[in-house]
């Protein structure tokens, strides 16, 4: 009688799938040649195969394109330039695009392809925006429509990447759309695709110049290294996590960030929504308006190791369905709220060998959310984290809140160095249950523990 084994990606895998990453350049698949893969012979000489995009062999040498002020394989210092690299390498199935060093100033996203390397020159490579423009629409437009009109077309140019936003007026909600602006006559604009939604005078629309600095929908096997993206948020609205930030992700699978600096957004510095398999590792995330780092709504197995995560709003944002990612050797420190927050369906998490220093708020929040079933943080670890100096007079480093269950704190220093006030080491909610504290240095707080549930 023979068994079948089925392949597992286990943690161990994963992190050497990032290794291998960062020795390449160019993003891993998660994916053994070996005898996991349900048996099959091991893959010892790959060939490039049409269809196979399993197998391929380490090649020497790919194809690379720069782009530079001058003397490069294509000069200029905006947005277009960028994009005609990426095009030009995701036309020949991948490669890299060096980016060498000046200021290269957007005014609209660069758009990622499948298997593209962005290669920059680290902090010699800005890239940053124009002072964002808003205007308020002067006439309806229904969801069919591919164009708009504004009050005043001034400050806005073809090819501006820009965002709708009205009230819907069936629901009340927010609308929110990013669109290309591709062809002008008088004050209407062509988008580059239909609304899709209704953008009527009575929900008060308004068109804005805003987009991410580099932007990945529905791509994957990228690798963005070495460069500094600047979001210049003095001069810009905000834009939603949701929908921006120096980087943005939605729907992309294995992406891998090293070097990079993301810095000054009125947002997000990065953020990636249903993206599986992302990395971020050895960046610098900074004085962003709201999360340093937002792995979002239902991204599996996200790896944040090795980063700086500095005077965000929030530092680590766990958004929505986190499910079995790893925070590891990350310093966190100065963010106005929260250093690490992890709340509704982020299960099976671990968060390890972190610095959260001087969080605003607390350093580490397990959300409440009571509008489901079980949408609370459930099953996740904090290991040897060293959590020190959380919040104002009444802080508290770890606040375990809502019916959160299955929580570990283990080998954890939790330190208070200010005076104790009322401040508190780790409080666990009401409701809260199966909360194990194992082996943690607690001090320095007027109280160490608090155990609501005692104090009912």
């Amino acid at each position: 009688m023979t068994s079948t084994r089925v392949a597992r990606v286990n943690r161990r895998q994963f992190v050497a799938a990032a290794a291998a990453a960062a020795t390449t350049g160019i993003a891993a698949p998660l994916v053994s040649a070996g005898p996991e893969r349900g048996g099959l012979p091991r893959v010892t000489n790959p060939r490039a195969t049409s269809g196979d995009d399993r197998f391929e062999p380490n090649w020497d040498e790919k194809l690379t394109i720069t782009v530079g002020p001058k003397k490069a394989d294509l000069v200029g210092s905006n947005e277009k330039v960028l994009q005609a690299a990426v095009d030009y390498i995701s036309r020949f199935g991948g490669g890299t695009v060096k980016v060498l060093p000046g200021t290269y100033t957007l005014r609209n996203a660069v758009y990622l392809q499948t298997g593209i390397r962005i290669l920059g020159s680290g902090a010699d490579s800005i890239i940053t925006k124009q002072k964002s423009h808003s205007v308020v629409l002067s006439d309806d437009s229904d969801w069919y429509d591919q164009e708009i009109t504004v009050a005043s077309a001034k400050g806005l140019q073809v090819g501006d990447g820009v965002v709708l936003k009205a009230t819907n007026p069936h629901n009340g909600g927010q609308t929110v759309l990013k669109r290309t602006l591709v062809a002008r006559k008088g004050n209407r604009f062509k988008l580059d695709r239909a609304l899709r939604k209704n953008i009527w005078l009575s929900g008060k629309p308004t068109l804005s110049t805003l987009f991410p600095l580099f932007s990945g929908d529905h791509v994957h096997d990228i690798t963005i290294q070495d460069i500094t993206l600047d979001g210049n948020r003095k001069q810009n609205a905000n834009l939603n996590g949701n929908y921006g930030g120096c980087i943005f992700l939605q729907d992309c699978n294995r992406i891998h960030m090293t070097g990079v600096e993301a810095r000054n957004y009125n947002g997000d510095g990065i953020s990636w929504q249903i993206c599986h398999d992302v990395v971020v590792e050895n960046c610098h995330s900074h004085d962003n308006a709201d999360l340093g780092l937002h792995p979002g709504s239902g991204s599996q197995r996200p790896l944040m190791r090795n980063n700086r995560v500095e005077r965000n709003t929030i530092g680590v944002f766990f958004c929505w369905g986190i499910k079995y990612g790893l925070a590891e050797n990350n310093q966190i420190s100065g963010n106005h709220n929260y250093g690490v927050s992890i709340g509704h369906c982020d299960t099976d998490n671990l968060i390890r060998l972190n610095s959260i220093t001087g969080s605003g708020v607390s350093g580490v929040l397990f959300r409440d959310d009571s509008r489901g079933k079980d949408f609370w943080p459930n099953r996740n670890r904090l290991e040897k984290n060293q959590i020190v100096d959380s919040g104002g007079g009444e802080g508290v480093a770890v606040d375990v809140q809502g019916r959160t269950r299955e929580v570990t704190l283990n080998g954890n220093q939790i330190r208070e160095t200010r005076k104790p006030m009322d401040r508190i080491g780790v409080r666990i909610g009401k409701q809260a249950r199966d909360v194990t504290l194992e082996e943690n240095r607690i001090e320095g707080f007027k109280r160490q523990v608090v155990d609501l549930k005692s104090q009912r």
